[in-house]
């Protein structure tokens, strides 16, 4: 598996993975707002917004920096997750999401995909220099908490979160 920053050429396979999770009525976290922007307007619109989020300099003053890549496999070019890494953390991110949102897609799910993706993203923080990494799943969400504890998480809290309205579950895992 590969880590691909989205680009045009992706726009058909991009559409398939979040028409996926509709189908399954499945939620998707961790896809850069892909499923939000399809509904009120455009792949291409999606990518420039991707662009102008890596930069401080392109955000709102209430977000963070952070970079959306495609989790594609090897053999068939087949996106099989998504993953969004938040490069600096404010109240929200620090209290309600931490630094990585990510989903594999239904279909794919209990093929250890999401601990390869949680890993590779884990990778990135290092060589950035983040030692400590914030991570929340839902509290109902066993596997994703187990993938999160597999990668090193330590339970940090469990919280209802206003802004989601669920029982969220904040792990930390520390380099």
């Amino acid at each position: 598996m590969r880590l691909v920053f989205p680009r045009i050429e992706h726009k058909e396979k991009a559409i398939d993975y979040i028409n996926e999770f509709y189908e399954h009525g499945s939620e998707i976290n961790g896809s850069g707002g892909l499923d939000y922007c399809l509904k009120e307007s455009t792949y291409e619109d999606w990518l420039e917004g991707l662009i102008k989020e890596i930069d401080i300099a392109n955000i709102a003053d209430f977000d963070v920096p952070r970079i959306t890549y495609f989790c594609v496999r090897e053999e068939d070019d087949r996106i099989v997750g998504m993953i969004n890494l938040r490069l600096s953390l404010i109240n929200f991110s620090k209290k309600d999401a931490g630094h990585i949102g990510y989903s594999v897609r239904p279909t794919e799910r209990r093929k250890h995909y999401a601990t390869e993706i949680l890993n590779r993203a884990l990778k990135i923080y290092d060589k950035m220099g983040i030692d400590e990494v914030l991570i929340s799943c839902e509290k109902e969400n066993v596997a994703s908490a187990g993938v999160i504890m597999k990668c090193g998480g330590m339970l940090k809290d469990e919280f209802f979160s206003e802004t989601y309205k669920k029982e969220l579950k904040m792990f930390v895992i520390k380099r």
